[in-house]
């Protein structure tokens, strides 16, 4: 399987999200050059709106994909584009099978050499303070050793309501050095995978200002 599976439309969809976001806020990026250029990655970030997924497509310069709630693919038109973007549906509280069904699909997408977007906290942090980390990312990460590549974003907190349409917030996007977990057992405990994940949340709250660190402040 090649690296790239979306459809040349959904370039100009990202094209257009690009103009778009450009003229809601101003964001810049730091550390564009620390990305690998090719070859499987899990991109592991912050998530603090539901502009983030679209945020990080135009902040990191090559094809990333997510996996993403099954609700989304309800409408027959945006599943099309989801599809054919390399995006794939996630069962949120599903059984045991069904979340072993989409860690077999991630693994497959990294075994073929894509980058795979994943937001470890789970949910949204509406006050943009990092909020504690799950353990989806750390076991996905072992299992297919593949490279981590933390990603930070911050002032993004500030899309709530419509008065920041008049202000055009600064938004900053921060992406940090990939780096390999490293686990002692190939069948991770609790508190090994406690302590991997804790590895993983600790990369990217370095990347965000100290008030905004939560539990892995300091």
């Amino acid at each position: 399987m090649s690296e790239r599976r979306e459809k040349p439309y959904t370039h100009a969809i990202l094209a257009g999200a690009r103009l778009l976001y450009r003229l809601l806020f101003r964001w810049t990026v730091t550390g564009a050059e620390n990305v690998p250029r090719e070859g499987a990655l899990l991109v592991v970030a912050n998530h603090v709106n539901a502009a983030d997924p679209i945020l990080l497509m135009l902040a990191v310069p090559r094809w990333i994909t997510y996996m993403a709630k099954e609700e989304l693919f309800d409408d027959p038109l945006l599943r099309r584009v989801l599809t054919d973007a390399g995006i794939f549906p996630v069962a949120r509280g599903g059984n045991v099978q069904q979340r072993m069904e989409v860690m077999r699909q991630a693994e497959g997408l990294l075994a073929a050499g894509h980058a795979l977007a994943i937001f470890p906290e789970g949910t949204r942090s509406h006050s943009g303070v990092l909020q504690e980390g799950k353990g989806g990312a750390a076991l996905l990460a072992v299992h297919a050793g593949v490279p981590i590549l933390p990603v930070a974003t911050a002032g993004i907190e500030q899309m709530r309501g419509t008065g920041w349409l008049f202000r055009r917030p600064r938004v900053t996007v921060t992406i940090g050095e990939p780096f390999h977990l490293q686990s002692s057992s190939a069948r991770l405990s609790r508190s090994e995978m406690g302590r991997l994940t804790d590895e993983i949340m600790r990369r990217i709250a370095a990347l965000l200002p100290e008030d905004r660190r939560g539990p892995y402040a300091g």
